[in-house]
């Protein structure tokens, strides 16, 4: 079969790299084909856990009514040893080299066709894989001294144990957290911890400057959620938070808050406001502070929540 006869199932290719998994050279091809062997089986390869045998029909699968075309199968062997009602699904390639040009003709199923291998189907392939015409034209390259290598490789598409589920919790338990801050003008350090709580399935902390700090110093409140135990998480740990930082206004309910949402993980562990609220206003209203304490609140509406993946 020319190249520009193939049908529209088969992709045919070009590449450089020898096959992953078998080769199968034929010296003297001439005399095979006068032998008028019908079929000639590899010997056992192992792939993705399996072993296989290839089914070459150098003068057509007579069966299939190929004629004038070399048929070639990926059989799936030693199935006595698999499980009762197996299943195995395997994307594969045949090869054939071009001694010319350096490089594979690579002959696949197109568009990523995946291939069920069972106990009633343990044969795939392709009954026109090359017509003889192409093999022995000279100029394509794929018979050299009447010898010519073909290849395969499989690939077995089977679930590696390993997974994650991503679900987003709308207004995990217990979503709210106050913080009470006593004599709120003694304070001296530079920044202040509230005490870790639990929001869903996270440790949290609420982390505040009552003088700002870097874009916010000396000019705005700085306030941020900060996840807890970072000693604790694994390396690659991330987490979804969607929340409100407030500060209530103890005698008029006109608290004052921002929004926020970020993706939390051990490179960036906190999220909130350099500038959250202006010292001005703060100090200057009538119902932030009251009897020196300032109380601080934290609410989260959307958190995220990853388990692993079982099937």
């Amino acid at each position: 079969m020319s190249l520009a006869t193939m049908t529209t199932d088969v992709s045919r290719t070009f590449r450089e790299i020898q096959p992953a998994h078998y080769l199968l050279k034929i010296e003297s091809f001439s005399l095979l084909l006068e032998t008028n062997t019908e079929k000639y089986e590899s010997d056992e390869f192992e792939a993705g856990g399996y072993k296989w045998r290839l089914h070459f029909y150098p003068n057509g699968n007579k069966k299939r009514n190929a004629t004038d075309f070399i048929s070639l199968y990926l059989v799936i062997t030693d199935t006595k040893n698999l499980p009762q009602l197996w299943e195995v699904n395997v994307q594969f390639k045949f090869f054939v080299f071009d001694h010319i040009r350096d490089r594979y003709l690579t002959v696949q199923d197109a568009d990523g066709i995946i291939r069920r291998f069972h106990g009633t189907k343990t044969e795939w392939g392709f009954d026109e894989f090359l017509s003889l015409t192409t093999l022995k034209t000279d100029s394509n390259g794929y018979l050299l001294d009447d010898s010519c290598v073909f290849g395969a490789e499989v690939f077995v598409i089977k679930y590696g144990g390993k997974g994650e589920c991503l679900s987003m919790i709308k207004e995990p338990q217990d979503n709210i957290y106050t913080w009470k801050i006593d004599n709120f003008s003694g304070i001296t350090q530079e920044s202040l911890s509230s005490e870790k709580f639990n929001m869903g399935e996270q440790k949290w902390k609420l982390l505040l400057y009552p003088r700002g700090n870097v874009l916010g110093r000396g000019k705005s409140l700085s306030l941020f959620l900060e996840a807890a135990d970072e000693g604790t998480r694994p390396l690659n740990w991330k987490l979804y938070a969607k929340y409100k930082l407030r500060i209530i206004d103890q005698i008029n309910a006109k608290h004052f808050e921002k929004q926020g949402g970020n993706w939390f993980s051990n490179s960036n562990y906190n999220g909130g406001f350099w500038n959250f609220m202006l010292l001005s206003d703060l100090h200057g209203g009538w119902g932030l502070i009251v009897k020196n304490t300032l109380i601080v609140e934290v609410e989260i509406m959307i958190m995220s929540s990853i388990k692993n993946l079982t099937l």
